[in-house]
């Protein structure tokens, strides 16, 4: 078999082997074979000389007088080919072979799970438009990583061409990781942040052995991630050991930045020395790969590697989605792992440019035309059916809602002789209902008028200062926003639903529940502690404060990025000086300027990252009453308020990287303490309790 034992088994010539210690052999053999080794760094020397495979030691075995023992060279080879024949190498250029050999689901030519998919010309995608959701690509078969004889782990290399197109241009939906795990399903692993690794039980536990590299496109600040565009090493944690903002360095040795959310594709190397003990990685745009690595971070992996363990991807998305995306895969154990092409790697399809033709055009245009009709008759025909009847009862015996067109017809055109005097909103007249004779006197609220949603927004402060400070307890509400705000007949608001209220004596130190609320109207500092506070009631009331001005929610999806989230936006347009941007354009300007400055710093303030520097309830209700600007105190500058929105739980988190709650409801008994603390004007608005996210 000589010069040609690795091509009749097989084998490369330059693959890397265990030793092999034949010892026992020797030994059952009789004892000139004692001390005879069979070593595989001189028997993968001998192949890539392609000399004989056997050491002298081996060779001298078969010409020793025990010539007899030669019956036992079969059991020497097939204990070596056993220790050779783990594949240690593989490439994927595309994964249309793996498609073609239909092994979505798990086969064994790679391993998919969850929600990733090879589409049409070979693309691997691991997750799609869909929020909060896990997808892997696993090598189906274990892995080699450590020296069954010291325990010391193997160098590895892999390189890998990928993408990320998150659903918005400026906003990432988490990202990916290249993976080495002891399993390829990694039960109980979350989305989001998770990334499908872990879960918030598991962090930080040595038994995960859990090797990660990821590629995120969020900012967790629970994980302390560097930025929304970089690049870590996570060993048993999400937690990055060592982390840096994308980039690559040019043959010049300049460093060059790179957006991961750009949608294009971007080739990443991550190689092990297993002899200098340190881990590489590298991203680039081209083919080639820098000399120079991203990262290079001293660590032993041989007490996180177990023996065998499954190599891969795995990727998640959060409240915002992204597609992740695999174009190629080249691995190699005890070596470099291949570089790939990107020219000849599967590409993304570019959107279609063209004109639709006049030929399709117009029959669309004309179908389209007929749906707007056919809706529009529809919608006429409804409000005809459902319109308003006034029947008899309803004029002697409760209120009816009038047209501004009936009411100007029964106040002859708000004409000056029907004036019977000025109320709190405006100016009101008599009036004569067409019909029916009735007389009515009819309230014509006034632009001019210096009441009306301050007062509104008054009556719910004074009702959290009672909840706060007056009643003999403190209640908490946790559920301040917009939809819970209600008018009685004079106008005044009120505040209801205290489905989620919960009830401390004064003085006393809340307890940690669950994160139960609104997503917009949540305080930073509840993912962090757990401990709903007046303060995060405050600041509450400060996001229904900007809500109410602004005209829109606290989050609105389909805003363009940056006026996604309310508070930030209203804080940047502020120190920008332009704070009358962000004011309700239905207003068509007319409004007073003075109000809308009280109010918008009123909504910051409490709106503000540290619950420290929110105002109590009490300071709020006097400066609403007050009406002069002068008597709010003046707004931190950028640099303290980027300083304490770092050293809180950033408002982005409840946007990028908000986990899965569960809600709860208090009981009964509970919501009827609540509501005779709270009186009469209360109780009646507390039946239902709404939680959304």
């Amino acid at each position: 078999m000589g010069r040609d034992f690795p091509r009749a088994y097989g084998l490369s010539s330059n693959f890397d082997l265990p030793v092999l210690d034949i010892t026992p052999i020797g030994r059952l053999l009789g004892s000139s074979l004692a001390a005879t080794k069979l070593s595989s760094v001189a028997l993968s020397r001998s192949l890539v000389r392609k000399e004989s495979p056997f050491p002298l030691s081996v060779r001298a075995i078969v010409s020793s007088p025990m010539r007899k023992s030669w019956i036992f060279f079969p059991l020497i080879v097939s204990l070596f080919l056993s220790a050779a024949a783990q594949q240690d190498e593989f490439i994927y250029t595309g994964f249309s072979a793996a498609a073609d050999s239909g092994v979505n689901g798990g086969g064994r030519n790679i391993s998919l799970i969850k929600t990733a998919e090879i589409q049409d010309g070979g693309i691997l995608r691991l997750t799609n438009e869909t929020t909060r959701l896990i997808g892997r690509a696993f090598y189906p078969e274990a892995l080699r990583f450590r020296n069954a004889t010291d325990g010391s782990a193997f160098s590895f290399s892999t390189a890998f061409a990928f993408a990320i197109v998150p659903e918005y241009p400026k906003l990432g939906g988490h990202g990916f990781a290249f993976t080495i795990a002891p399993s390829k399903e990694l039960p109980g692993a979350l989305p989001s942040q998770y990334l499908g690794l872990m879960n918030s039980s598991d962090i930080g536990n040595a038994t995960n052995h859990v090797f990660a590299v990821e590629f995120d496109t969020v900012q967790d600040f629970e994980f302390l991630d560097i930025n929304d565009n970089h690049v870590g090493i996570d060993i048993n944690n999400m937690a990055s050991n060592r982390s840096a903002a994308v980039a690559y360095f040019g043959s010049d040795g300049a460093k060059n930045d790179l957006n991961l959310k750009g949608g294009h594709t971007v080739q990443a190397w991550v190689d092990y020395d297993g002899a200098a003990k340190v881990v590489n990685v590298t991203v680039s745009p081209f083919s080639s790969k820098p000399d120079t690595p991203l990262i290079s971070f001293p660590v032993d992996l041989s007490p996180i590697l177990q023996d065998e363990m499954f190599v891969g991807f795995s990727a998640s998305t959060g409240l915002l989605a992204s597609s992740h995306y695999l174009f190629g895969w080249s691995f190699k154990m005890n070596g470099v792992a291949r570089s790939l092409d990107l020219s000849s790697l599967p590409s993304l399809p570019e959107p279609s440019k063209k004109n639709v033709p006049l030929i399709v055009a117009a029959p669309v245009t004309a179908f389209v035309v007929l749906v707007a009709a056919i809706a529009a008759a529809a919608y006429l025909f409804y409000k005809i059916k459902n319109a308003d009847v006034i029947e008899q009862w309803e004029l002697t015996c409760g209120p009816h809602r009038f047209s501004y067109e009936e009411l100007k017809r029964a106040t002859k055109g708000f004409r000056d002789r029907e004036l019977l005097g000025f109320g709190g909103f405006g100016k009101v007249y008599k009036g004569t209902l067409p019909g029916s004779r009735v007389e009515v006197a009819v309230k014509r609220v006034s632009h001019e008028s210096r009441q009306g949603i301050r007062e509104i927004l008054r009556g719910v402060a004074s009702a959290l200062l009672y909840l706060h400070e007056e009643w003999e307890h403190v209640v908490i509400h946790r559920d301040v926003k917009a939809s819970n705000v209600l008018l009685d007949a004079e106008l005044n608001g009120r505040l209801g639903d205290f489905g989620l209220a919960k009830l401390y004596d004064h003085g006393a130190n809340p307890s940690t529940t669950r994160v139960v609320g609104t997503l917009g109207y949540l305080a930073p500092e509840l993912t962090r502690t757990g401990k709903a506070t007046t303060s995060s009631d405050v600041f509450a009331f400060g996001a229904m404060v900007l809500e109410v001005v602004c005209g829109r929610r606290p989050i609105e999806p389909k805003a363009v990025p940056e006026e996604l989230v309310l508070v930030d936006w209203v804080w940047e347009r502020w120190t920008a000086g332009q704070w009358a941007d962000v004011v309700d354009p239905r207003l068509g300007g007319e409004y007073d300027l003075e109000e809308a400055a009280v109010a918008l710093k009123v909504g910051v303030w409490c709106s503000h990252p540290s619950a420290a520097a929110r105002p109590g309830m009490r300071e709020v209700a006097r400066y609403l009453d007050g009406g002069d600007a002068a008597e709010v105190p003046p707004m931190p500058g950028p640099a303290e308020y980027s300083a304490a929105a770092k050293s809180s739980v950033g408002f982005d988190d409840f946007v990028h990287s908000y986990p899965s709650s569960s809600f709860e409801k208090v009981s009964a008994c509970s919501a009827a303490v609540v509501e005779e603390a709270a009186g009469p004007a209360y109780s009646s608005l507390s039946r239902f309790s709404q939680v959304s996210l």
